[in-house]
């Protein structure tokens, strides 16, 4: 993932705004299930709820708009002193449709903002469960013998293709929680064309 960060020249009445900010800001809570996963994160209309009046209070503004192919630009303002903050970055976008590519910018929308204001968000392990660490084990020949099998016609498969149709999770993610036979990724795949 390419990123760029850029500020303006002087950036004293602007992190003086973000000192007033994190002060009146709440921890965000974790209000989205991921049912796949069985994870909870917390929505980009709840940390836009609970940032909106201590921005305001602080005398801050944001905005987040996609930048050229896979990019994603947040920029911060203090409008009354015009410095600012703006990072941009490139996500990496498994299909190249306008579903995933809507479900991709929500997503990075909540890590960029959590990022650029500092936010506590409530044990956000997202990104965590999404990608297990690696575990100091002994090589195993077929590591897939520990996994269940994912099969048709299951809750399991059903909340593996929401997974799928949201954005967030490709069949490898899936192939890293089950085992999956050919005709079932054949049928999460043809669920993704259909889309």
């Amino acid at each position: 993932m390419n990123s760029t960060f850029q500020t303006s020249e002087s950036i004293k009445t602007i992190a003086q705004a973000l000192m007033t900010f994190r002060s009146n800001v709440e921890t965000i809570k974790k209000d989205g299930k991921n049912p796949f996963f069985r994870s909870k994160y917390a929505t980009l209309s709840n940390i836009l709820n609970v940032i909106a009046n201590p921005l305001e209070n602080a005398g801050l503004v944001f905005s987040q708009f996609p930048d050229g192919e896979n990019g994603l630009t947040t920029i911060l303002i203090h409008p009354e002193s015009g410095e600012f903050m703006q990072s941009t970055f490139d996500m990496h976008i498994v299909k190249n449709d306008p579903q995933a590519m809507g479900s991709a910018i929500t997503y990075a929308r909540r890590y960029a903002l959590g990022a650029i204001l500092g936010l506590n968000i409530d044990e956000d392990d997202d990104g965590n469960k999404a990608t297990p660490p690696q575990e100091n084990k002994p090589y195993k020949a077929n590591n897939d013998d520990n996994k269940p099998w994912l099969n048709k016609n299951t809750q399991q498969f059903t909340d593996a293709q929401s997974a799928i149709l949201s954005g967030q999770y490709t069949i490898a993610d899936i192939r890293k929680k089950y085992k999956v036979g050919k005709e079932v990724a054949n049928l999460l795949t043809q669920t993704i064309d259909a889309n």
